[in-house]
C-alpha cells in the first residue's frame, strides 16, 4: 500500500482529521506498518508543509527518521515513475501527486489518499493502470 503524504503529517505533529497511522496502531484496519511504502517525494512534501506551518525543525527531523525506519521509501527518480507521472498530468495537475500515483502504479500497489482530484480519477486510474485508489474510510473499520 502506498500512502499519500497527508497520512505522514502527524509524525511531524501536524494535526489531521484522519490519522491512518494511529488507526493502524490501534488495530482499526487490516493494514500493517510493514506493508506500507511511501514515495521519497512525500518526505520532501512533508518538510515543505511543515516549514510553511513553522513546525520546529526537530519535529520534522524526528518524523523523517521515523518514516525511514518504519516504511519502505521508494525513490521518485526511477525512469518508469517519471514516464507514468508525465502521463498522469492529463488527469492530475499537481506534479507531486502525479509522482505519488505513478509510484503506486509502478509498484502495482494500491494507493490511499484523501486528495479529491486523485479520488475523482480513481476509476480512470484503475482502468488504465490496474491500481485501486482508496481513502481512509475504505480501509478503516
Amino acid at each position: 500500500m502506498i500512502l499519500d503524504t497527508i497520512y505522514l503529517l502527524p509524525l511531524a505533529r501536524i494535526a489531521i482529521d484522519l490519522d491512518l497511522l494511529d488507526a493502524i496502531a490501534k488495530g482499526k484496519t487490516s493494514l500493517k506498518l510493514e506493508d506500507i511504502t511511501v514515495s521519497l517525494i512525500s518526505i520532501f512534501e512533508l518538510q515543505a508543509k511543515a516549514a510553511k506551518l513553522m513546525v520546529p525543525a526537530e519535529f520534522v527531523v524526528k518524523a523523517t527518521n521515523a518514516i525511514f525506519n518504519a516504511f519502505k521509501v521508494e525513490p521518485f527518480y526511477k525512469p518508469e515513475i517519471i514516464k507514468v507521472s508525465y502521463e498522469l498530468k492529463k488527469l492530475i495537475p499537481d506534479y507531486i501527486d502525479c509522482v505519488i500515483v505513478a509510484t503506486a502504479i509502478m509498484l502495482k500497489e494500491n494507493l490511499i489518499t484523501e486528495d479529491s482530484l486523485i479520488l475523482a480519477n480513481a476509476e480512470a486510474i484503475k482502468k488504465e493502470y490496474g491500481v485501486n485508489v482508496l481513502s481512509f474510510k475504505d480501509v478503516v473499520k
